[in-house]
């Protein structure tokens, strides 16, 4: 088969590499149909995830056909359409008892990062009654493959753990993919206002289209100063964290309110100043996450009734095989006015 396999930082290749084969009882082989591309994998390009070694399938995102299956496999059948997601799970360890799916001891993260993943012709799913969600009928595949990662991480990191609720005031850092899906997620839940900031006109307009009520380009103005001057001074109920730099988890930490939440989403890898000496009599609560998945199947569900639509989060699309352009536009987001690219195998 074909896969997109990373050979050390900024080295990469669409080459021939054997089809997968099941390894274990539990394991399922999934033809892939629509991957895509995440901010998570440019890291890794960059050399910032030193488990992802030589050799490795990138891409931990994708919608497929179940081609080949374990015998211990009961909820799936070969021919039944997919979605992978970007977290595996056994299901019976403590953590998945938590529905901390994310720190499960026999998976988690390992899609395209310790196993091969996605950014393939196959890919092996490990755990897969626990790791791979039936497709609902109707629903467009490309759409579906948002669900996979960026949607339940920007729903269960940025939304729940905000605990925005109706009537709160929402400001998102970052109109990046999640940024965006951060939004859309949050309107289920009805917020008085959300404000956008970012650095891109471009996004910040789109976040307008998106149902923003307020946006700002942290270019052209301070965004703690608009921010604070738009809400007499007090700050946001809620502050989400979508880029992962230590400037704009500042911002978030800046404009909360008392009483408020500090959500971050981003992946950072520098250190950042927390200000214990203006926050600390302000009862505010700040919360990490890694993405659990454990609302894929309500998000499942929001995209089947319409609630939401993932699909206005895709801008290009590409061929399976054309992988190299893909990467190049997605790395290039701002000059391409990308957020999502999808690649398909038709």
């Amino acid at each position: 088969m074909k896969a997109l396999v990373y050979h050390g930082p900024g080295k990469y290749a669409w080459e021939d590499k054997p089809k997968p084969t099941l390894s274990r009882s539990t394991d399922a082989i999934v033809k892939i149909l629509h991957t895509t591309i995440c901010g998570t994998d440019l890291h890794i390009l960059k050399g910032d995830v030193p488990s992802v070694t030589d050799g490795r399938t990138l891409g931990h995102e994708g919608v497929g056909v179940i081609v080949e299956k374990g015998e211990a496999v009961t909820n799936f059948a070969v021919g039944d359409t997919v979605l992978c997601s970007c977290i595996t799970s056994c299901g019976r360890c403590d953590y998945c008892r938590r529905q901390m799916y994310s720190h499960c001891r026999d998976g988690g993260w390992i899609l395209g990062n310790r196993i091969d993943g996605t950014q393939a012709e196959f890919v092996r799913i490990p755990n897969a009654d626990t790791s791979l969600y039936h497709a609902p009928k109707g629903v467009d595949g490309q759409a579906l493959a948002m669900l996979s990662d960026i949607f339940p991480t920007a729903f269960e990191c940025g939304v729940l753990n905000g605990a925005v609720k109706p009537g709160d005031t929402v400001a998102i850092v970052g109109a990046g993919p999640i940024g965006l899906a951060t939004l859309i997620t949050a309107r289920l839940y009805s917020p008085s206002r959300v404000f956008m900031i970012d650095v891109d006109d471009g996004r910040v307009a789109v976040s307008r289209e998106m149902g923003a009520a307020v946006v700002i380009n942290s270019k052209k103005e301070n965004p703690v100063d608009a921010i604070m001057k738009l809400t007499d001074n007090v700050g946001v109920d809620v502050s989400v964290e979508a880029v992962g730099v230590p400037e704009t988890f500042d911002v978030c930490q800046q404009i909360v309110a008392p009483g408020g939440h500090v959500a971050n989403i981003g992946v950072h890898g520098k250190s950042g100043i927390l200000r214990l000496e203006k926050l600390w009599d302000r009862n505010i609560t700040i919360t990490t996450r890694l993405v659990d998945t454990c609302t894929t199947p309500m998000l499942l569900k929001a995209v089947s009734a319409g609630s939401i639509n993932p699909k206005h989060l895709i801008t290009h699309r590409f061929k399976l095989d054309e992988m190299h352009k893909a990467y190049e536009t997605f790395g290039n987001a701002a000059r391409e006015k990308a957020l999502k690219v999808v690649l398909s195998a038709e």
